[in-house]
């Protein structure tokens, strides 16, 4: 994992199958959502935590095999405890919100199950938040007894926020399983490596997703 590099080649991806390939029965849009676990990887591994991911995407099937989506994504990374050591805080945390065009291709595309690489880039966003845990006071409503108090809830006070809106790439696969037979609907699982080129550091996340493609 620490060793992996970025071989990325949007051109490759689309010169493989871009010769049509039989399109009867192509469905033209395709759309995905899912999530999972992100693993932080050479640069960013010792820095955070194992986090949590989230997506979304839509796209177009060039031809059974090769397609373009665009995907929206979100990862979210506790600090480690020796990068809040280092900064001298007791907790933060790392949000990339990232937008970008993957290329597609799939090596069986009718089949019940299919294999499939993507890769591409785009803009993405990532923000190291600094906070202390503290207690505020909200207002709250009692619809039993019909009142309005004040209450006291935990809630985090920031002390720092940095972002930096950069470019970056990313590469991986996945597996898919059609729900049934004559469904378009697949269950899916992949990963991607996302290379960031923040400063001074480039930040680098391997998300695991499970979702639902159609």
């Amino acid at each position: 994992m620490h060793r992996t590099k970025i071989c990325l080649s949007v051109l490759g991806l689309c010169a493989l199958l871009a010769a049509p390939a039989g399109a009867q029965n192509l469905n033209r849009f395709t759309f995905n959502i899912g999530g999972g676990f992100t693993q932080p990887v050479r640069n960013t591994d010792g820095r955070t935590d194992t986090g949590f991911n989230i997506t979304a995407g839509a796209g177009v099937n060039l031809t059974p095999h090769l397609g373009i989506i665009g995907e929206f994504g979100f990862n979210n990374l506790d600090l480690s405890r020796t990068a809040l050591l280092a900064a001298g805080v007791p907790q933060g945390s790392t949000r990339i919100y990232s937008l970008t065009a993957n290329p597609i291709l799939r090596f069986n595309p009718r089949g019940r199950f299919d294999a499939y690489l993507t890769g591409g880039g785009g803009f993405y966003r990532r923000t190291v938040e600094f906070t202390e845990p503290t207690i505020t006071t909200v207002t709250v409503f009692d619809p039993f007894w019909g009142v309005i108090f004040p209450a006291a809830v935990p809630a985090d006070r920031v002390l720092g926020s940095f972002s930096q809106n950069k470019g970056g790439l990313n590469i991986g696969g996945g597996i898919s399983f059609r729900v049934r037979g004559d469904s378009q609907m697949k269950i899916f699982a992949e990963t991607k490596y996302h290379h960031i080129y923040t400063e001074p550091v480039a930040t680098t996340i391997l998300p695991v997703t499970f979702g639902l493609r159609w």
